[in-house]
Order: C-alpha cells, then sequence, then structure tokens
C-alpha cells in the first residue's frame, strides 16, 4: 500500500460522555483500506493533576477538565512522530480540548465538535463509570466542577469546529459525511466501499 507523505489529522473535541471515543472508533472502522491511528488525550493526562476548589461550595478536586492537565508536549511530540513515520494514512486524536490547543488545532486538516445535552452526558458517566465510583462521587465532581469547566474550555472551542456532530442521536450519516471528506481528501489510497 502506497502512504501519504503527510497524513490527514481529524480532531475530535466535546464534553465528557458526549460520545467522542465512540464516534472516534467508528469513524477508524468505517476507513476500511486506510491505515489509522487513533490517540486519545486521556493518555497525556499528567500524573499529578492540578486541583481546583468547585466554584459553588469550595470543595477540593483533582482537575481533570483544566487545559494544564493535559502533557500538551508530549502529545504534541508523539502526534508529530506518527505522522513522520508515514505509517499512517489518517490520524484521528479525540479528546476533551482537542481544539482548545492552538497547537494542535492548527495541524488539523478537520475538526470535529460532538455537541451532547449536559444532562445526558452525566447520565453516560454514571453508566461508565460506577463499576470505579459511587453515584454520590459521580455527580457530585459533575455538577460541582465538571460541568463549569465544560462551560469554561470546552463548548466554546466549537466554534473553531468545521463540522458538529449530534451525539445526542448519532447516525451513521455522521461517520459517512466524515468518512466522505476522508475519501476525498485521500482519493490516492484504496478505502473500501463495504
Amino acid at each position: 500500500m502506497e502512504y501519504f507523505q503527510n497524513s490527514i489529522l481529524i480532531g475530535i473535541a466535546g464534553g465528557s460522555g458526549s460520545g467522542k471515543t465512540t464516534f472516534c472508533n467508528k469513524l477508524a472502522s468505517s476507513l476500511k483500506g486506510a491505515n489509522v491511528k487513533a490517540i486519545s488525550t486521556d493518555h497525556y493526562f499528567h500524573k499529578v493533576k492540578p486541583k481546583a476548589n468547585a466554584p459553588y461550595n469550595g470543595r477540593l478536586y483533582d482537575d481533570y477538565d483544566h487545559p494544564t492537565s493535559v502533557d500538551i508536549v508530549r502529545l504534541c511530540n508523539d502526534i508529530k512522530e506518527v505522522c513522520s513515520s508515514q505509517k499512517y494514512n489518517v490520524v484521528i486524536i479525540e479528546g476533551l480540548m482537542v481544539l482548545y490547543f492552538e497547537e494542535i488545532r492548527k495541524q488539523l486538516d478537520l475538526k470535529v465538535f460532538i455537541d451532547c445535552p449536559s444532562d445526558e452526558r452525566l447520565v453516560r458517566r454514571l453508566k461508565r463509570d460506577i463499576s470505579e465510583e459511587t453515584f454520590d462521587e459521580i455527580t457530585s465532581e459533575y455538577l460541582d466542577l465538571v460541568r463549569h469547566r465544560y462551560n469554561e474550555f470546552i463548548e466554546p472551542t466549537k466554534w473553531f469546529a468545521d463540522v458538529i456532530i449530534n451525539g445526542s442521536n448519532p447516525s451513521h450519516k455522521s461517520i459517512d459525511v466524515v468518512r466522505k471528506w476522508v475519501l476525498n481528501e485521500a482519493n490516492t489510497f484504496p478505502i473500501k466501499s463495504g
């Protein structure tokens, strides 16, 4: 298979529980015939997280939703290394603040934001994390801090997006729209139609 000199970079951002990872995985699976590399910014949190006091009750939390929680230098270096390897036609970077960081954003060929109502995202977090945390722990952190960080750092970045996807009711059409864009951009490598 012929490789591109430069990978196509797609960024997928959105709030916690919006469906970023699901969309990323479905998109990667749909690109049959392409070599796709997915990078999750969840793997780039600093070991020591910044601390934050919740705005209303002052409760102290590890702040996963602040830009300083991400090791942006290591993330950028890894993205550069993956792209320069010329092993991948498409590189998908997904995470809360993918569109927040200018050093990543300016490298992206397509910027996607997964939009989803906050109550639905909370329910999804509960389903996802209930085996590791209690109901009270999950809901308290979300209501005390996560929703505020979303409003502060994440939601505003959707204005950088080229495409905004309905995370509440995703359809195969949304995957197909992005897939066809990739196919158009990368029409020199074989992507099967199935």
